[in-house]
């Protein structure tokens, strides 16, 4: 395998650092894969905690003769510029540029053009198919760990489970918070652009707009008209989105479509690696643990990417 620094976005006003990575026996052009963060700032490697998702991936991938694109996330270079825009959306934050890097490795002669892939993790994975749609124009879809639910309905999840995890004294305080956050979400689409953009949901930064304008884009709209191939996995002890809501939704969603994959992984988290604690409280003190991306999910990746002709 060689690693290449590429730049994603050269010349443009957000230039980020990245990471080709090629195999080391090519036989002419070989497939590629645009990696795309989940939510919040992270690196190429996407680092969480102690553990290097993207990293892992790259590795993995590369090995088995996929060529993989990893790059800084926007947010991650540039959080301190853009948390002052009050229309900021994840066109900005993430759809922008992973259209420019697959459009780099379009150019590159050492990529097979029609055989570009993605693959979203978490948010990237549910923003993936509108990627695909606003001119990514990939050969196929990988889902890691997404959800075709809207963002604001996974973060409700996400309390609730913490709200069952603590004392009843805890408790009581908590759900007045959450339901104060809820009815600010309930409110989202009856407002106008310009007030979601003078709307503060929570902290000082984060605007109503940015869910406003997700949600206007929900995932099942895009595939549901996909003919492409698309592969959807999942980890079984994934705290941060669920089986039950997320993978099994997908399932109901696409059940007629012939083009679509599915994989759920017994007792691995949401960065694809053996669970610890499975319990969304120690989700931090879990990713604390140096581990790697599960080996036979990495196959199954490249076994699903090298069958497509």
């Amino acid at each position: 395998m060689t690693n290449e620094k590429i730049v994603i976005g050269a010349g443009t006003k957000y230039p980020l650092n990245g990471i080709l990575s090629l195999p080391d026996e090519r036989n002419g052009s070989v497939p590629a894969v645009v990696l795309v963060h989940g939510s919040g700032p992270a690196n190429m490697d996407a680092k969480v905690g102690n553990n290097y998702f993207f990293k892992d991936m790259a590795n993995g991938l590369s090995e088995k003769g996929i060529a993989v694109l990893r790059y800084d996330k926007r947010t991650f270079v540039y959080g301190k510029e853009l948390k002052h825009k009050t229309n900021m959306t994840v066109k900005e934050e993430t759809i922008e540029d992973a259209i420019l890097a697959a459009n780099l490795l379009r150019n590159d002669s050492r990529i097979d053009a029609s055989k570009i892939f993605i693959l979203g993790h978490s948010m990237g994975g549910m923003l993936a198919p509108r990627i695909d749609a606003e001119g990514g124009d990939f050969a196929g879809i990988i889902i890691a760990a997404g959800s075709p639910r809207k963002i604001e309905e996974i973060m409700m999840s996400q309390n609730e489970d913490v709200l069952n995890s603590l004392n009843r004294f805890l408790k009581l305080i908590a759900k007045k918070q959450v339901a104060k956050l809820a009815s600010k979400f309930d409110q989202i689409y009856q407002l106008s652009d310009e007030e979601a953009k003078s709307t503060k949901l929570f902290g000082k930064y984060v605007r109503a707009y940015y869910f406003k304008e997700m949600g206007e884009h929900p995932a099942p709209d895009y595939l549901k008209h996909l003919e492409k191939p698309i592969l959807i996995i999942h980890g079984e002890k994934d705290v941060q989105t669920s089986v039950e809501n997320d993978f099994h939704a997908y399932k109901k969603l696409l059940a007629d479509k012939p083009n679509v994959t599915f994989k759920l992984y017994p007792n691995l988290n949401h960065l694809f690696m053996p669970a610890i604690y499975g319990e969304i409280l120690k989700v931090k003190k879990e990713y604390k643990v140096p581990q790697k991306v599960d080996q036979q999910v990495i196959q199954d990746i490249a076994d699903w990417i090298l069958s497509i002709t």
